[in-house]
């Protein structure tokens, strides 16, 4: 080691400057001192204190914001990221299960579940440069010789960028192929195999199933935490919906592993699926398909084409046969509907999507007698032996109000008042006459109501009509008019302002039928599950508020129809029946409806029969003969099964 010379300092030294005897280098950092000390002088002059302090406390209030941000990303929304950074490798794929299957009372299947390939993407997975999903969209659209837009399935909703969606449904089997094999190097892209409903029976059970669709949007926010997805498909209309959380079963899932394509590389745990429970339905495939042929025969024949057919067990409610024309394949539902298509069904004229057995609302007509002469033995203010002069009709000052049959039908009890549809007699019992007081609007509306008017029934179907009855409030309301005993008079024969639905007369006529109870109509029988099946229960709505001996009166009244009034026609049955017809005025130009409703046999009834012709002309020429039809198929077809 080299020492200094004394001879080699500096002349002067500063004696405040430290010295560095032992090194060569000390002039370099007695230098360094001394410029370090120069530059704290001038900071010192440069930065305020009151400043230094603010910009200390804006850089710990900076890092505060920071760790609340962290937080709030790690803590409060961590799963969420989480979530979407493990769907990059770890996802959860869904098992679909089985619908299931409906059957009628006889089981025989009315629908299935076929295979069915589709087309599907996953947004996520999709390809992020334009460019490149441009080419990706050319290639299928010219696959699937149709313009495709990938973009309109990519969501706002990053999690719903992981759900599989449907771009195509109903592939053949040929193009199902070729895109499988491109798809495993398509990003995004997927070939499903799953299940579409296939209904067996075409237009004859559509009102009554229904169909299925895609899940909407709005629905999807409704449902989306009961374990559905965007590209599932659910019941939009009949027992389709109505069962949908029976029917549909448990989805299953499987973790998988993917790659950069978003293809599967592994499994890594299974959850398996649950398939949907079966239901039985208590209508009668065959009584079904036979009415509805016998119905579409005689409407071509007369040139018509709306009707409505509802049948009954009125020992429980159970229907039988539900019958609507015009009518429509719901098979067309189980693909992509187009819209030219879908509008063709809603704009047609003559409505072939409405459900007129349940949601058709019409004026009953004379079958509206049946409750009005329930309703007066009911209140005791005529019994089995009243009886009135029919001489043509009744004058009330300037207003006549007259009887189908001119003339009038002669001294009238409540029997042959039924049976030959007497108006006179229901004029007088609704409204009075003279001295005789009648039950007035609020007594038939009260009957009414007990029969079920006026009220849905609770039938397991959807968009059923309540119906309607007028009121004085309501007129004066609607019409700005008070109410008149014309008005009454109109209202006791099934005229005026009352609506009923096929359903509801069918219902009523069940309660003479079965003997006084007013149960709830009711298409499922039982549910299927793994242990087989499991009855539902009926309800009753009401019961017990006519008695006995005065639903005899009214039935006896009903059998003199068949033997000797309108509904004679139903003689000719290999078993005794009892019937009402209706002739119902609708509209400004005397255009009438067609009505009839009955039961056999009447010793013990199993069937309750309504018939609804729209602008049939009158009940007795038109729905009878139809009746007799249906009735005589119906029990020869028990006969031959025996």
């Amino acid at each position: 080691m080299d020492f200094l010379e004394i001879s080699n300092l500096p002349p002067k030294v500063d004696k405040k400057m430290p010295v560095i005897k032992d090194y060569d280098n000390n002039r370099v950092a007695g230098n360094f001192l001394n410029i370090f000390g120069e530059a704290k002088k001038s900071l010192g002059l440069l930065i305020n204190k009151r400043k230094f302090l603010f910009l200390i406390f804006f850089i710990f209030l900076m890092l505060f914001l920071m760790l609340i941000r962290l937080f709030h990303l790690q803590i409060n929304n961590g799963r969420y990221y989480r979530s979407i950074a493990d769907g990059n490798r770890i996802r959860v794929e869904r098992i679909q299960p089985q619908r299931g299957i409906i059957y009628d009372t006889n089981l025989n299947p009315l629908l299935k579940n076929s295979p069915s390939f589709s087309l599907q993407v996953i947004p996520v997975d999709l390809p992020q440069e334009e460019e490149e999903l441009l080419e990706l969209e050319n290639l299928l659209s010219q696959k699937l010789g149709e313009e495709l837009n990938l973009k309109e399935y990519i969501s706002d909703d990053i999690l719903e960028n992981f759900q599989p969606r449907i771009v195509k449904e109903s592939l053949d089997y040929e193009q199902a192929m070729d895109l499988l094999v491109l798809s495993g190097d398509l990003r995004g892209i997927f070939i499903k195999i799953g299940n579409k409903r296939e209904y067996l029976y075409g237009g004859y059970f559509s009102h009554v199933l229904g169909y299925m669709g895609s899940i909407s949007k709005e629905r999807y926010q409704e449902l989306k935490n009961k374990d559905y997805y965007l590209d599932d498909k659910i019941g939009k209309t009949g027992l389709e919906f109505v069962y949908e959380n029976i029917l549909r079963g448990q989805t299953g899932k499987k973790k998988i592993e993917v790659d950069s394509l978003g293809k599967e590389i592994k499994e890594l745990a299974r959850e398996e699926a649950v398939d949907g429970q079966g239901l039985i339905l208590s209508l009668d495939a065959n009584l079904q398909v036979e009415i509805s042929n016998l119905l579409v025969k005689l409407l071509k024949s007369r040139n018509l084409n709306k009707a409505s057919i509802v049948a009954v067990d009125p020992r429980d409610g159970s229907i039988l046969a539900l019958v609507t024309t015009p009518t429509f394949d719901n098979n067309i539902f189980s693909e992509r509907l187009s819209p030219e298509l879908y509008n063709s069904l809603v704009n047609n004229p003559d409505r072939p999507m409405f459900f007129r057995a349940v949601s058709g609302e019409y004026p009953p007509g004379s079958t509206f007698k049946i409750i009005m002469a329930a309703a007066g033995l009911a209140s005791g203010i005529i019994n089995e032996n009243t009886s009135f002069l029919s001489n043509g009709g009744i004058q009330i000052g300037q207003w006549f109000f007259p009887d189908w049959k001119a003339g009038g039908h002669g001294q009238t009890s409540i029997k042959k008042a039924i049976s030959q549809s007497v108006n006179t007699f229901f004029y007088i019992i609704g409204g009075g006459y003279k001295e005789f007081s009648g039950l007035g609007l609020e007594q038939i509306n009260f009957y009414a109501q007990q029969f079920g008017l006026a009220q849905m029934s609770g039938i397991d179907i959807l968009n059923e009509a309540d119906g309607f009855l007028p009121t004085e409030e309501w007129k004066e309301e609607v019409k700005e008019e008070p109410w008149y005993i014309g008005d009454t008079y109109h209202l006791s024969i099934g005229q005026g302002d009352v609506l009923v639905t096929p359903l509801q007369v069918a219902m009523f006529t069940s309660v003479i039928a079965n003997g006084g109870t007013l149960y709830r109509p009711q298409l499922l029988k039982a549910i299927l599950d793994g242990q087989g099946g499991k009855l539902v229960q009926h309800y009753i709505n009401n019961q017990n508020f006519i008695s006995k001996e005065n639903i005899e009166i009214v039935q006896k009244g009903l059998e003199m129809s068949v033997s000797d009034g309108s509904c004679r026609y139903l003689l000719t049955l290999p078993v005794e029946s009892a019937g009402k017809t209706g002739t119902a005025q609708y509209g400004n130009e005397g255009k009438t409806h067609a009505w009839f409703t009955g039961y056999a046999p009447i010793d013990n009834p199993e069937i309750v029969l309504t018939i609804l012709i729209e602008d049939g002309g009158e009940g007795s020429s038109t729905a009878v003969p139809l009746a007799r039809d249906i009735l005589l198929w119906y029990f020869n077809s028990k006969e031959t099964q025996k």
